[in-house]
């Protein structure tokens, strides 16, 4: 059965304390609201309607880099949840199938969850509500199961009764239904309610008096976590990086200290890659099967071939891609540098704007000088080339294949295939002329000492 979803992202979120839109808040280096998205995208929605109000501009920006064919409809004034999906009528006017009700601050819902409730839906249920149990369901509403185990009706808490706030299955307020049913019974909702609001939730009831049936599917407590606060933040953080870290490990990958390995949102690690404590990826990496990453590093828009060996405390900044059989040793830094097949940079050096050859040797404290101020310019590094130690190379320039740099060596101009470039000032050596400099240092020091 084709599916679309309408995720709600128009409130303000006053608690956040911030000038940011809530859902543009960010979680394992992405926003809220891209967490949902692609949700949405993994179970294959045929279209997606965002509902943004608060920041509506800066919201439909980013979700546009994110979905090109999403649409967006603003709630211009905020009349509850019933009254924002109901923004998303004339959008899904055409559409055939059923309709999800997501949340643009609640980034957890796994897109099992999703197919499981539309299983529901194919057995028999007209309307499904994702519910949770609580230890602690204070603040929730509460879903009240009929004799059979459907979904009798949801109950606000202060609305309910003794007997009901008893209740611990709660609402995560994720409803999924017939497109063409939903917004008709939305259509019926009233505000006549303390708030002046039209809630979705009311739809459940409007429903069992048509004499339909309401589903309930379940999922963890930590899945419909909301964030509305930067505590809220963080417990969401800390809940999707334990899950970051068991998925990984069920598919094959070693973290030698899972609590201090942190993923973002896209990344994507192949089967026995081994990880060492301390290692942050940000967005965009990619680390193929059997490639090793050390201790205490941080990678970011990068790609790490197959057996590579990165770190400890090196930096994979954006554009880096290692090849196959790769060594990136300890502070080494590679920004926008392709490093080719069995290529070593292994100590205490920068490549930056660069392309390293296959099997070549850069020495430690090696620079690729590729700023000029304004521009950034290209080191073109040749295969089989060793490059000395505390040598600078001066963008632009291009070392041949089979070339070599003397150690302390600082090259502005290109170097040919098969040449070595030395290119240092000539050593004088002054004999006892140290000794008698540092007596007459001390001496100086010593008088000014004395003098105080």
């Amino acid at each position: 059965m084709s599916i679309a979803v309408v995720i709600l992202a128009a409130g303000q979120g006053t608690r956040m304390k911030s000038d940011l839109p809530k859902v543009l808040h960010g979680l394992a280096g992405a926003p809220l609201l891209a967490h949902v998205m692609a949700t949405a995208q993994e179970i294959e929605s045929e279209r997606l309607v965002v509902v943004t109000g608060h920041g509506a501009e800066a919201v439909e920006a980013e979700a546009a880099t994110r979905d090109e064919e999403a649409r967006f409809v603003r709630q211009e004034e905020q009349l509850g949840t019933g009254h924002a999906v109901l923004q998303a009528a004339p959008e899904l006017a055409d559409f055939s199938g059923d309709v999800a009700i997501l949340y643009g601050d609640t980034p957890l819902i796994r897109p099992e969850t999703l197919e499981a409730m539309q299983k529901a839906r194919e057995e028999g249920a007209s309307v499904v509500v994702l519910g949770f149990e609580t230890a602690c369901p204070t603040g929730y509403g509460r879903l009240i199961r009929d004799e059979d185990g459907s979904l009798l009706k949801i109950v606000e808490e202060k609305d309910a009764t003794p007997a009901e706030r008893e209740v611990s299955l709660c609402n995560s307020g994720v409803i999924l239904a017939d497109s063409a049913l939903l917004f008709e019974l939305l259509s019926e909702v009233r505000n006549d309610n303390a708030k002046g609001e039209y809630y979705l939730t009311d739809v459940i009831g409007l429903a069992r008096g048509r004499g339909l049936t309401a589903g309930i599917i379940t999922c963890p407590e930590s899945e419909t976590l909301g964030v509305n606060s930067r505590t809220d933040l963080a417990a969401a953080e800390a809940a999707f990086q334990a899950r970051a870290r068991s998925e990984a490990m069920e598919n094959g990958v070693t973290l030698s200290d899972p609590a201090t390995t942190w993923f973002a949102l896209d990344t994507v690690i192949g089967r026995d890659v081994q990880i060492g404590p301390s290692v942050f990826f940000g967005p965009g990496v990619t680390v193929e099967s059997g490639a090793t990453i050390l201790a205490f590093c941080h990678l970011e828009g990068c790609h790490v071939s197959r057996g590579a060996r990165v770190g400890p405390y090196a930096r994979l900044r954006p554009g880096a891609e290692l090849a196959e059989d790769t060594h990136i040793g300890n502070f080494v830094e590679i920004k926008n540098a392709i490093v080719d097949e069995g290529a070593k940079v292994n100590h205490l050096s920068y490549i930056g704007d660069a392309h390293v050859g296959t099997a070549t040797n850069i020495g430690a404290g090696t620079i690729t000088c590729n700023y000029d101020g304004v521009f950034k310019h290209h080191t073109e590094i040749g295969a089989r080339v060793f490059v000395g130690s505390n040598s600078a190379l001066i963008a632009p320039v291009t070392i041949g294949n089979d070339a070599m740099i003397a150690a302390g060596s600082i090259i502005t101009e290109s170097v040919p295939e098969g040449a070595l470039a030395v290119a240092r000032s000539r050593q004088a050596t002054k004999p006892g002329l140290g000794r008698r400099l540092m007596d007459k240092l001390r001496a100086a020091k010593k008088k000014k000492q004395e003098a105080v």
